[in-house]
């Protein structure tokens, strides 16, 4: 069994909590958090210790998650490698590149798992297209959800986007040449909405919205390629899969195959899946590496943006 705990313990963070306390690869030895009535609560509800400061926690545990706003991801999971802990970091891995490097090399010296928080990679949706997918040629992604003031700390590429960006630089096994991007800070002081163009060097090409502005939830993904369409859904984690068929009468026809996972728990096996990982000694299914190539193209698509902002933030005169 291993000895486990969880920094920060707010909306997520409580979650990671109660999943480590039911699990019987677990013991859940404390939750640590500044804010002692949120810490404390929480730690009661797990039946476990609450600790003020992170850092007593070292030497009394094996793993960790670091669910802390990003600009704190990097100070504190680099602490816990040192000493030589294991580390399940929420995305994004970390405010920078410089950052998201510094915190693979560690973990690369200390032969720890460095594992990021992407949870839709433990989505059973997405899980079940392995053997579906081929050569995606065209990508369509749509991740809307409402305005939350505790996301704030980062735009909503960092917030929202970034989950689509590790599934597809995951899935395109072809080299990121171009990206083209815009959008608007509306509610926040960051960017509350996004649309951004990635082309690959294998000619696919993805399309993704990301808005927490947004009076619907949405999370959905289409995947095209020759002769079929993956559609998923993952907030209800189902996959529809449309391919082509026999023709009749020199007719395409089009037949469909669904499958829903209602009953599936990501967060569940993101952490079974970290645990193993640690007791095996295997690499984890989204690593550092992965982490700060999400994080590259996320920063990339941030910056155009805020060029194209700046650009346009002086009204420019057309000639009379």
């Amino acid at each position: 069994m291993l000895r486990t705990a969880v920094v920060g313990t707010g909306y997520l963070g409580k979650f990671h909590a109660q999943k480590y306390a039911s699990l019987a690869s677990s013991h859940l030895v404390g939750v640590a958090d500044i804010d002692q009535n949120c810490g404390r609560r929480v730690a009661q509800e797990c039946g476990t210790q609450y600790f003020y400061n992170y850092r007593d926690l070292i030497g009394q545990i094996d793993a960790v998650s670091v669910v802390v706003p990003t600009v704190m991801h990097h100070q504190i999971s680099s602490d816990f490698l040192r000493a030589g802990v294991h580390v399940l970091v929420e995305k994004p891995i970390a405010a920078n590149l410089p950052q998201a490097q510094e915190m693979i090399e560690l973990a690369r010296q200390q032969n720890l798992v460095l594992q990021v928080g992407f949870l839709e990679r433990y989505n059973a949706a997405l899980g079940s297209i392995s053997d579906k997918l081929t050569k995606p040629r065209f990508i369509e992604s749509h991740r809307l959800a409402s305005f939350k003031p505790r996301a704030t700390d980062v735009n909503v590429i960092m917030d929202l986007m970034i989950h689509d960006l590790d599934i597809i630089l995951n899935i395109v096994d072809s080299p990121l040449i171009d990206i083209a991007a815009n959008g608007s800070a509306v509610l926040s002081d960051t960017i509350d909405i996004a649309q951004a163009r990635l082309s690959f060097a294998d000619g696919c090409v993805a399309n993704l919205t990301a808005s927490r502005i947004s009076q619907e939830s949405k999370r959905k993904m289409h995947i095209f390629q020759n002769a079929a369409c993956i559609c998923l859904d993952f907030q209800a984690s189902r996959v529809s899969h449309f391919f082509k068929a026999t023709e009749q009468a020199n007719v395409p026809a089009i037949q469909c195959e669904e499958r829903c996972f209602a009953n599936s728990d990501a967060l569940k096996m993101e952490i079974e899946d970290f645990l193993h990982c640690v007791a095996a000694a295997s690499p984890p299914r989204a690593s550092g590496e992965d982490g700060k190539k999400a994080l590259n193209a996320a920063n990339h698509i941030s910056d155009i943006i805020a060029c194209n902002i700046a650009a346009h933030a002086t009204p420019v005169r057309l000639a009379q």
